[in-house]
């Protein structure tokens, strides 16, 4: 009987390649947003915080996703981590950012294949659909999935790449 994750969950030596990490959470993702911050800090990860910093149920997303999306494509952070409640318009906005490849992962597969198959450096998750355990295990399965560089997984982020250019 297969469980909902198909590999283990790595270990912290396994994930101590990647150290900044940012974060952004609009009300709906703050708590869970708190929560993965501290276990990330407790495993030894240089956690930016991009917002919101207090819970504030007037806020919105894309404040804090657009600038940790920015960040993770300047270089600034190794990969990010995005939660408004269901986790889609985190994925949304962070995608509309150039050299972004976001996804909303709700379950291990994924979590790691986005990165070996995708590039994926920024995990999107809802805070009210998952869980604190959960969201950790699918974070350290993200952090510790490394990119193939397999020919056919960079001919088509090529192509990605030539559709943000507008080039297409």
């Amino acid at each position: 009987m297969s469980t909902i994750f198909d590999t283990d969950i790595p270990s912290t030596e396994q994930t101590q390649s990647f150290r900044r990490i940012g974060i952004a959470a609009d009300h709906a993702g703050f708590e869970l947003k708190l929560n993965l911050a501290e276990k990330l800090r407790e495993s030894g990860y240089d956690v930016v915080e991009f917002g919101d910093l207090k819970l504030d149920q007037n806020d919105d997303y894309p404040d804090f996703v657009i600038p940790l999306s920015e960040a993770v494509a300047r270089g600034d952070l190794e990969r990010g981590i995005a939660i408004c409640g269901s986790g889609v318009g985190a994925s949304v906005v962070a995608n509309k950012v150039p050299g972004v490849r976001a996804c909303l992962i709700h379950e291990g597969f994924s979590a790691h294949q986005g990165v070996e198959d995708d590039d994926l450096n920024v995990i999107c998750m809802g805070g009210l659909v998952v869980g604190h355990a959960l969201a950790w295990e699918l974070v350290q399965t993200f952090l510790a999935a490394k990119f193939s560089g397999a020919e056919r997984h960079c001919r088509r982020l090529e192509k990605v790449a030539v559709l943000e250019m507008g080039l297409r």
